[in-house]
């Protein structure tokens, strides 16, 4: 039986605001991530999704409950420990470069941890060719394209040859070429080495594409399955301040207009893909 590689136990936290009361922002969450899993956790703004992006980083301890990372409860003593197993991708990308090229960039982390000099090379040629981004190592990371700065910075992150990579909204503002830059290099990921992704996300197009989905809503885990059953829940999350996949709802218009199609599409080529079939029998 494989081991949790990350778990929330009845995790608690609440903010104390200015006028003294209390916030609740998670409140008793439980979820397990087993190794090899892309899992997305979504949620509108105010949902919780934030603060347990920063429990499973350490920048906040639970107040009740327990974080644990590969058995490890999270804790100032484990912290460290934790981090360095640990790969991370924030929102903005421009905040996360430091180098004044793409390979000086991805280096960083792994001079800071005293990488001996040949190795290092090693694994920063590796991390760019994973995400396809060999090719611009001389460049300056500013005059790269939003989508391939954050495809640097995930190779930042792959260098350091993590058990677990945490994407935080890493693609968010982004504009659709780079979003999907992005989400197809973290597929790739995913199908050659079997890193476990944890997306957090407002966009369901970008969940649609992970084996489980968790819906976070006013603190609480509102509901968890694969993507497919989840968006079987339309109303819900659209009265969640979500939405569904753009190729769902155009599935949803088609067959309200009387097109016979089976299937449920999240995905634009499947949606295409079957209309093809469709109308080349009609």
């Amino acid at each position: 039986m494989n081991l949790d590689i990350l778990s929330f136990e009845n995790v608690t936290f609440t903010y104390d605001t200015e006028d003294g009361t209390v916030l609740p922002a998670v409140a008793k969450v439980s979820f397990a991530i087993q190794p090899g899993e892309w899992v997305a956790l979504v949620g509108h703004n105010g949902s919780g999704k934030s603060t347990i992006a920063k429990l499973m980083n350490g920048l906040l301890f639970p107040q009740e409950g327990s974080v644990k990372v590969m058995g490890h409860t999270m804790s100032e003593e484990t912290l460290w420990n934790i981090r360095s197993q640990m790969g991370m991708v924030f929102q903005n990308p421009d905040n996360q470069f430091v180098g004044a090229t793409v390979q000086d960039d991805v280096a960083f982390a792994l001079e800071n941890n005293g990488v001996p000099h040949a190795e290092m090379v090693e694994r920063v040629h590796e991390a760019l060719h994973q995400v396809k981004m060999a090719d611009y190592k001389d460049h300056e990371p500013h005059h790269l394209s939003g989508g391939q700065k954050q495809r640097v910075a995930i190779a930042g992150a792959l260098a350091m040859r993590p058990k677990l990579l945490i994407l935080d909204e890493a693609t968010s503002m982004l504009d659709p070429q780079g979003r999907m830059e992005v989400i197809e290099t973290i597929r790739r990921l995913r199908e050659s080495t079997g890193l476990t992704v944890i997306s957090i996300t407002h966009d369901l197009e970008e969940a649609a594409l992970a084996g489980r989905m968790i819906v976070m809503n006013e603190g609480h885990k509102h509901v968890e399955g694969a993507p497919k059953d989840v968006f079987k829940r339309g109303d819900e999350l659209t009265g969640m301040g979500l939405d569904l996949p753009f190729a769902m709802r155009m599935t949803h218009l088609l067959q309200e207009a009387g097109v016979g199609l089976q299937e449920e599409h999240m995905t634009e080529d499947k949606l295409v893909d079957e209309l093809w079939k469709y109308y080349s029998k009609a």
